[in-house]
């Protein structure tokens, strides 16, 4: 292997740790982590949410052990082996889920309501990857960081680049809220738009005839929204059923940003039906 290459596979440890560290903070500690796992195909698979709440914390303290370890230890076949076997795991269990109940979260992020879709199994095939990386490195991470600066900081950007790629749709919002505080926002010229309160828009758009015809879909509370061009844009996933096949999908709502619940009795709603993992729109039939 190049040098490059030879410092990012021994740069896996931290970077694995990073990954496994927020998702076990988020479900040993998280506020919903407990009342979310009713709704999450592992309820199904244990038969009980509050089983399946206690297995989700579990989870999460031994995905903080094993970042503990990759942080503290040198690289070995032991937390390299650990790692690829978490990471096997969460394959098959998405798989199940993905088939025994696919309008199901995979509580595999802690206040992630969404169903199953493909970056979550991209996240679990990063910790397989990671695992075997730390199965291979020659060097421990602090080591090989102050010899290759570069390499080390073009590690960090790829792994923040990767992590707002994966990351759900929940937390998506602050890089968003970050990106229009540092480029501006595209309704600045008309700023009166933005001030009606999103739960105005959320309580119009459930009274209307588009989300009465929509609402079998859905299958989240409010996931994210921002205003595009006039627009304010509600997201929720949901799920098709369509040809015999159900399939996680995302439900785009779109208002009028300036509409609040007093200024209008039957507002204009355009709604969008997207698959999950390939965005491309989903025809669905009235």
């Amino acid at each position: 292997m190049t040098t490059a290459a030879t410092a990012a596979v021994d740069l896996a440890a931290p970077l694995l740790a990073g990954v496994l560290g927020t998702a076990g903070a988020g479900k040993l500690f998280g506020r919903r982590a407990g009342t979310s796992a009713s709704r999450t195909a592992l309820a199904r698979l244990v038969r009980g949410g509050h089983r399946a709440a206690r297995a989700l914390r579990g989870l999460g303290a031994l995905e903080l052990l094993l970042c503990a370890a990759l942080l503290a230890l040198p690289p070995s076949a032991a937390t390299g082996g650990a790692a690829i076997a978490l990471g096997a795991g969460f394959l098959g269990y998405l798989g199940y889920a993905r088939y025994t109940a696919p309008g199901s979260s995979c509580g595999c992020t802690a206040g992630d309501d969404g169903p199953v879709g493909g970056r979550a199994f991209a996240r679990a095939a990063v910790v397989l990857v990671g695992g075997v990386a730390v199965t291979l490195a020659g060097h421990p991470w602090w080591a090989t960081a102050p010899r290759q600066p570069a390499a080390t900081a073009g590690a960090v950007l790829a792994a923040v680049a990767g992590a707002l790629v994966l990351a759900p749709d929940h937390r998506r919002q602050p890089w968003r809220t970050l990106r229009l505080r540092l480029t501006g926002h595209p309704l600045d010229g008309t700023r009166a738009v933005t001030r009606v309160p999103v739960a105005a828009t959320v309580e119009l758009l459930e009274r209307s005839l588009a989300w009465q015809r929509a609402a079998p879909l859905v299958r989240s509370a409010l996931l994210d929204h921002w205003d595009d061009g006039g627009w304010r844009i509600l997201q929720y996933a949901g799920v098709h059923t369509g040809d015999g096949a159900a399939r996680p999908v995302m439900v785009l709502f779109a208002l009028d940003a300036a509409a609040g619940r007093d200024a209008v009795r039957e507002p204009a709603v355009r709604v969008s039906v997207l698959d999950a993992d390939t965005g491309e729109s989903v025809a669905v039939t009235a």
